[in-house]
């Protein structure tokens, strides 16, 4: 199972500072709101983890990114 970033759009206050700490997985849309990538690469799983704990207001966070087949509903 991978890992995820996750933004709760409305805690976020578009301070920017996850974008400068992880711009490999974050950019910011033209508001300065943060647009995530899919999923985080096990090389910048520390570094995702700083940019949540940076966060100033606890907008973003991880989480596990669930298996295509348990996205899938049965047919």
């Amino acid at each position: 199972m991978s890992l995820k970033l996750e933004i709760n759009p409305i805690a976020c206050e578009a301070h920017g500072l996850c974008a400068d700490l992880l711009p490999e997985l974050i950019q910011l849309d033209e508001w300065g709101y943060p647009i995530l990538a899919d999923s985080i690469p096990i090389d910048l799983e520390a570094h995702a983890r700083r940019a949540v704990a940076a966060c100033p207001t606890l907008a973003l966070r991880i989480t596990r990114a669930k298996a295509h087949h348990e996205n899938r509903k049965a047919s």
